[in-house]
C-alpha cells in the first residue's frame, strides 16, 4: 500500500511527460476544430519539402527518391508522436555531411545501421531526461559547425551547378575546390545559364513574393526549359536512371558487431545534430505560436522516427526549422498539419514520381545553395564577432575543425573547449572573500575575539576553484585560533571540492586551528552530510550568529 502512494503520482507525472502531443489534444478535443487549416498548412509545407526532400538526397550521395522517402516517413512519425503541436520533421541540411561520409566509408547499409542506432540512441536520451541538457550546447560551437556544414553543402555542389567534368571529385574541402580549379576550362555553359536562372528566380520571389513556393516554381521553370528547349543539361534521370518512385517494403539492415563498432562514431554524431536541430526547431516553434514542447518526448519521436527510417532504408530525420516556420506560418496549429504534409508528400511520390527523373541537377543544385546560404547565419556570426574572445576563438575552431578535419572531432573538441571556457570564467566569479570583506556589520567585526578570523565562500565549490582556495588560505599568512568559514553563497559543491575543504580541514587541525562551517544551502548540505565522519577537526553550525555565540561561550 505505501509503494503504491508512493509510485502513483511519479507514474502519472511519467505519463504526462512522455505522451505525443498529438494524443493530447485529441483528449482535450482541440483537434475538431482547425483540421482543415492544419490540412492546408500541411499541403504548403509538403510543396516546399518537395523540391528540398530530393535535393537534400542527392547532396547526401542518396537518391532523390530515398530523400523523399525519408521526408513521408520521419515527417508522419515526428509529428503522430513527438512533443511538439508544430514541428515538421524530415532530412535537414545539417545531415549532409555526415551521411554522405557514411555511406563513401561504409556503404549504404552502414548509413542505415547508423540511422538505427541514432534512433535508439535518441530514445534513451529522451527518456533519460537529456532534452534539457541539449539546450546548454553554447551558440558558437552550434553556429560554427552549422556555419561549416554550409559551407561543406555549397562546395559540394559546385560541379552540379557550372556544369564541370571534374572527374571523381576527393571528398575533403581542399582536395575538392583544387579538383573544380583545375576543371574550370570545362565549364558548360547550358549548365551554368539553368542554374543562374533557377537561382535568381527563387532570390526574386523571395524578395518581391514571399508567399510563394520559390523553390517548387524555380525546380518546375528549369525542368520545363531544359525539356522543351532541349538543353544538353544533366538531369536526375541521367543520374539515377533505375530509380523506384514507390515506398519500399521494410526491412532490417545488414548487421555485424564490427560494423557498429565502425558506424558507432557516425551514428553518436547523427543522434547528436538530430537532438540539436529538433529541439532548436521546437523552440522557435513555441516563439511564433506561445505554446510549449516536450522536449524528453520530442526526443522520444524523433528516435522512433529515425529507427522507422532505417527500416524503409531512408536518410536520418529530425524537426526541419524552415518548413516547421513555414507550417505556422501557414496557419498550422495540431500535428495534424504535419501528418498532412506527410501524406502529400507520398501522393507527389506514387503519383508524379517518374517526373522527377526530368529535373535539371543544375536545379538542384541551386536550391542547395540557397538552403546553404540559409543554414552559414551570417548575421549571427556577425554579432559573435565584437562580443567576447572567447567565443569568437570558439566559433572559428568549431568551424574550421568542421570543414577541414571531421564534423564529429568538431562537436567534440567544441563542446570540450567550451566547458572548459565556463569553467575557467567560474572558477573566476568564484572565490574565498576575507574578513573584511565577509562582514557586512561594523559592530561584529569589532565583536570578534581576538584569534578568530572570518572567510566568505562565493561561487559554487567545484574543481575548478578548489586549489585556488587553498591558496588563499595559505596566502593569509596567519594561523588564527579559530577560521569560521561562511557557505551562504555556495549553491553547489562537488567531490573535487569537497576534497579541498577536507585537505584544509585537516591542515587546519594539524596547526591547532579549529574551523567551523556555517550557512550551508540544500545542496552542498546534503552532500557534505555524507562525508561529514571524514572531516577532522571541523565544527558545523547552521548560520553564523549561531558561530558566533559559540565563539562568545568559548570566550
Amino acid at each position: 500500500m505505501i509503494i503504491r502512494f508512493v509510485t502513483q503520482p511519479q507514474v502519472r507525472q511519467f505519463w504526462q511527460a512522455f505522451t505525443p502531443k498529438l494524443i493530447i489534444l485529441w483528449r482535450d478535443g482541440q483537434l475538431a476544430q482547425p483540421w482543415r487549416t492544419d490540412v492546408l498548412a500541411g499541403l504548403t509545407v509538403a510543396i516546399v519539402a518537395l523540391p528540398l526532400a530530393m535535393a537534400l538526397g542527392i547532396a547526401s550521395g542518396a537518391t532523390p527518391s530515398q530523400g523523399l522517402v525519408s521526408a513521408v516517413i520521419g515527417g508522419f512519425l515526428i509529428s503522430l508522436l513527438g512533443g511538439s503541436r508544430v514541428q515538421i520533421g524530415g532530412p535537414t541540411g545539417a545531415f549532409v555531411v555526415i551521411v554522405a561520409g557514411v555511406i563513401a566509408t561504409h556503404g549504404y547499409s552502414g548509413l542505415v545501421l547508423a540511422t538505427l542506432l541514432a534512433g535508439v540512441m535518441l530514445i534513451a536520451a529522451g527518456y533519460a531526461g537529456l532534452g534539457r541538457l541539449i539546450r546548454f550546447i553554447p551558440m558558437p560551437v552550434v553556429t560554427g559547425f552549422t556555419a561549416g556544414i554550409a559551407v561543406i553543402i555549397a562546395s559540394s555542389q559546385v560541379g552540379d551547378f557550372l556544369g564541370v567534368e571534374a572527374g571523381k571529385v576527393p571528398a575533403d574541402f581542399i582536395g575538392k575546390w583544387a579538383a573544380y580549379l583545375g576543371a574550370l576550362g570545362t565549364i558548360r555553359l547550358p549548365t551554368l545559364c539553368v542554374g543562374v536562372a533557377t537561382l535568381a528566380i527563387i532570390v526574386l520571389l523571395r524578395r518581391f513574393a514571399p508567399q510563394m513556393p520559390a523553390f517548387l516554381l524555380a525546380l518546375l521553370a528549369a525542368t520545363l526549359a531544359v525539356t522543351l528547349l532541349h538543353l544538353p543539361v544533366a538531369t536526375v534521370g541521367e543520374r539515377f536512371p533505375a530509380m523506384p518512385t514507390g515506398i519500399p517494403a521494410p526491412h532490417l539492415p545488414e548487421m555485424s558487431l564490427a560494423l557498429v563498432r565502425h558506424v558507432l562514431p557516425s551514428a553518436f554524431t547523427i543522434a547528436f545534430l538530430a537532438g540539436i536541430e529538433a529541439l532548436l526547431s521546437a523552440v522557435v516553434a513555441d516563439a511564433m505560436t506561445g505554446y510549449s514542447h516536450r522536449s524528453g518526448q520530442e526526443l522520444v519521436g524523433q528516435g522512433v522516427a529515425n529507427l522507422a527510417s532505417a527500416l524503409f532504408g531512408a536518410l536520418p530525420v529530425t524537426g526541419a526549422i524552415a518548413r516547421t516556420a513555414t507550417n505556422v506560418r501557414a496557419g498550422g496549429r495540431t500535428p495534424v498539419a504535419g501528418l498532412a504534409h506527410a501524406a502529400f508528400l507520398l501522393l507527389f511520390l506514387l503519383l508524379a514520381g517518374k517526373l522527377i527523373a526530368y529535373v535539371p541537377m543544375a536545379a538542384l543544385a541551386a536550391i542547395l545553395l540557397v538552403v546553404a546560404w540559409g543554414m552559414s547565419e551570417f548575421d549571427r556570426f556577425r554579432s559573435i564577432l565584437p562580443v567576447d574572445s572567447g567565443e569568437r576563438a570558439l566559433w572559428i575552431l568549431t568551424f574550421g575543425l568542421t570543414v577541414l578535419v571531421d564534423l564529429t572531432v568538431a562537436i567534440g573538441v567544441g563542446v570540450t573547449l567550451a566547458s572548459l571556457l565556463f569553467m575557467a570564467r567560474m572558477s573566476d566569479t568564484a572565490g574565498l572573500m576575507p574578513e573584511e570583506l565577509s562582514l557586512d556589520d561594523p559592530a561584529q567585526r569589532a565583536a570578534l575575539p581576538k584569534g578568530v578570523e572570518v572567510f566568505r565562500f562565493a561561487g559554487p565549490m567545484f574543481f575548478g576553484v578548489a586549489g585556488e582556495m587553498l591558496d588563499v588560505l595559505r596566502r593569509s599568512g596567519r594561523t588564527p585560533r579559530i577560521i569560521v568559514l561562511r557557505m551562504e553563497h555556495v549553491p553547489y559543491i562537488d567531490s573535487t571540492g569537497a576534497s579541498a575543504l577536507e585537505t584544509f580541514f585537516r591542515q587546519a587541525h594539524g596547526n591547532g586551528t579549529q574551523v567551523i562551517l556555517c550557512d550551508l544551502r540544500a545542496q552542498p548540505g546534503a552532500f557534505l552530510d555524507r562525508l561529514w565522519p571524514r572531516f577532522v577537526g571541523a565544527t558545523r553550525v547552521a548560520t553564523f550568529q549561531a558561530a558566533l555565540d559559540q565563539l562568545t561561550l568559548q570566550a
